[in-house]
């Protein structure tokens, strides 16, 4: 089983997607972006954080591909930029 970075790499978007969420990641600042996402309360640690939004991500690329009229690309770039300041974070505990 891979571990919660090596499923981020491994992750396939719309190269303009990713672009965008690189731009959001440079400003990404945690509380507000994650009590946005996730609700209000207690923060989670980053890899439970993480895995919420691999979730969440997931949900909003199905939606995608099924052209669905609930799908929101602003919500799905916040997403994006949320999964990479905490993959960033992560990443940053590592060392």
């Amino acid at each position: 089983m891979k571990d919660i970075l090596g499923l981020l790499n491994d992750l396939r978007r719309p190269r303009l997607l990713i672009r965008a969420a690189r731009i959001g990641a440079q400003d990404y600042r945690r509380n507000p972006h994650l009590n946005r996402l996730l609700g209000y309360g207690a923060l989670p640690r980053p890899g439970a954080a993480l895995m919420r939004l691999v979730e969440i991500e997931s949900e909003l690329n199905e939606r995608r591909h099924a052209d669905d009229a609930a799908y929101s690309v602003s919500r799905h770039v916040e997403v994006l930029t949320a999964m990479m300041g905490e993959a960033r974070i992560l990443r940053e505990a590592a060392y």
